[in-house]
């Protein structure tokens, strides 16, 4: 009798071995990897019912507990309905494993049952794939992939095993450290060079990406800032690095960019890229991205010059590591006082604050996301999509997000209903704090199955749901256009009915003072694990000044 573990044993205890805490996916039909996880202790297993929802949930838990973890799939048509969501975590720059199975050998060309080229598939979403089919090789593939996955730039990996190895026993895994993420920093005469640009810019602005998020919060942005004299503006996937409540902060940047502090991206002679790409989005709305000094801190090489033609100062290394050793500098020789700079911030600073007045019957939108941030607080975990309303959440101070409190939000894919998958994952991370999820009625429909998992896993997840009744970006996009154009209308559900069908609670509300009452119930709701789903309907022109500004 053979008393070596299962494959998929040796799996499990190698993964919980190199420090991950959870695994998602749905039951093979055979016991397999979420099987042997569960008899594993401190490695979570959750089970849900479609792999599309499963990979968003992954990704939002990988956002939020900013640690590796795991999807489980199947060859197969499971494999390829996981894929939305594998764009959007590879987009996003997570640390997710994907572990899948293989069609026996044998049948591979014979009309296997079930068979794709999953690597192939795969293959340009992820950082490193690698098929297992050599017993010698599992555990390593294992550890490697959890380590290829949280260091340098995080990262998708993947593991296709063999159907032959799942069927063996293996020795156990040797018991070795947890995989740690290696901590990098650049050359000391690099960073002298960069804190003396620095130090004699007239007008510095940084910009501080989702590479800020790793391994945990970013400390002493706004510090670097002050000595700086310097605005602090985020992408979508940075936000949380700085506290949005402090006087150098200025919201989002590009496309999500509060009017006036275009401004200032215009003006700056100088940007401190910190862990972004400066992706397409990043860019829009604004042109001095290709004309100002940039010192760009990333750690990843080929980050340098991906957004940015130009980096004049490369810094290979973590943003942690990077802000410290720059403040030091710069604390150690000031630079001079940037009154006039300093001057132009608190002009854009005021503007900024002017726009955020709610006014429910002018714009409900702004006004639910003032009544979210008063009734829930600046450290909610916000859940975001990117629907032509809900684009609103992006935009301080309409919204502003403490420091830390980091919104798990799409990449650029922007995968439609990514959101509902992702508060799934987000609030399995944060037990017991409130998750606000603020979704349109289009992406809700297209993930609805999610909230049969809020209520199978008694998450007490507040959706709030900003209903146009149909397509917003597509209808808003063919306006003015010559004809013939489709319809984009679509009758919602109403929310209590929805919300009733998968064991929540749903209410429609049409003023501030229901919204108020509603965001309290949910709140109560939600600490009793009962999700609840809030619908505001809103009109096509309750759009950000960004949207229009951008040309769209």
């Amino acid at each position: 009798m053979n008393d070596l573990p299962t494959c998929w044993a040796t799996v499990a205890h190698t993964l919980a071995a190199g420090g991950v805490r959870h695994v998602f996916g749905l039951p093979s039909d055979e016991p397999g990897l979420l099987d042997a996880a569960s008899a594993v202790p401190g490695l979570g297993v959750t089970v849900i019912g479609d792999q599309r929802t499963a990979a968003c949930a992954a990704t939002g838990y990988a956002l939020t507990a900013r640690e590796p973890t795991v999807l489980a799939l199947n060859s197969g048509p499971g494999f390829a309905n996981a894929l939305p969501g594998l764009l959007e975590a590879s987009s996003l720059a997570v640390p997710l494993v994907v572990i899948t199975t293989a069609v026996p050998k044998e049948n591979i060309g014979r009309g296997a049952f079930q068979y794709v080229d999953q690597l192939s598939m795969i293959r340009d979403l992820a950082g490193w794939t690698h098929r297992v089919d050599d017993p010698g090789q599992l555990t390593w593939a294992v550890r490697q992939a959890i380590h290829r996955a949280l260091n340098g730039r995080p990262d998708l990996t993947a593991l296709e095993i063999t159907d032959e190895l799942t069927r063996t026993n293996q020795p156990p895994p040797p018991v070795i450290r947890p995989v740690r993420r290696l901590r990098t920093l650049p050359s000391p005469a690099d960073l002298d060079e960069a804190a003396e640009t620095l130090r004699t810019a007239r007008r510095p602005l940084i910009v501080a990406g989702g590479g800020t998020r790793w391994p945990h919060d970013i400390e002493g942005v706004e510090e670097l800032a002050d000595l700086l004299e310097a605005p602090v503006l985020t992408t979508a996937a940075g936000r949380g690095a700085v506290d949005e409540r402090h006087p150098r902060a200025f919201g989002l940047l590009g496309l999500y960019t509060t009017p006036p502090a275009t401004d200032l991206l215009e003006t700056a002679d100088t940007l401190l890229l910190l862990g972004t790409r400066l992706e397409e989005t990043a860019r829009m709305g604004w042109t001095n991205w290709r004309t100002a000094t940039v010192v760009q801190a990333d750690t990843s090489p080929a980050a340098f010059g991906e957004g940015s033609p130009t980096v004049t100062h490369p810094l290979l290394g973590d943003a942690q590591s990077v802000v410290q050793e720059l403040t030091r500098r710069l604390t150690a020789t000031p630079g001079t006082t940037k009154a006039a700079w300093s001057a132009a911030q608190h002009r854009v600073s005021a503007a900024q604050h002017a726009t955020a007045e709610p006014d429910f019957d002018r714009s409900p939108v702004r006004s639910t996301l003032h009544r979210i941030s008063r009734v829930l607080g600046p450290h909610t975990l916000l859940v975001q999509e990117n629907g032509l309303h809900d684009i609103w959440t992006y935009h301080y101070p309409v919204l502003t997000v403490a420091h830390g409190a980091r919104p798990v939000c799409p990449g650029e894919q922007t995968m439609m209903g990514f959101g509902l998958g992702a508060s799934i994952g987000a609030a399995l991370a944060r037990p017991g704090e409130p998750v606000v999820l603020v979704t349109g009625d289009s992406a809700l429909r297209l993930s609805v199955g999610a909230l049969d998992a809020l209520h199978h896993h008694a998450l007490g997840v507040i959706v709030v749901v900003l209903d146009n009744e149909g397509f917003g970006w597509p209808r808003r996009l063919r306006a003015g256009t010559p004809g013939p154009h489709i319809p984009t209308t679509w009758r919602s559900t109403p929310a209590d009915d929805l919300a009733r069908a998968f064991g929540g609670h749903g209410i429609t509300v049409s003023d501030e003072e229901t919204l108020t009452a509603a965001l309290r119930e949910a709140r109560s709701r939600s600490r009793s694990g009962k999700f609840t789903l809030i619908r505001v309907q809103v009109p096509d022109d309750d759009v950000p000044a960004g949207i229009e500004s951008s040309g769209y």
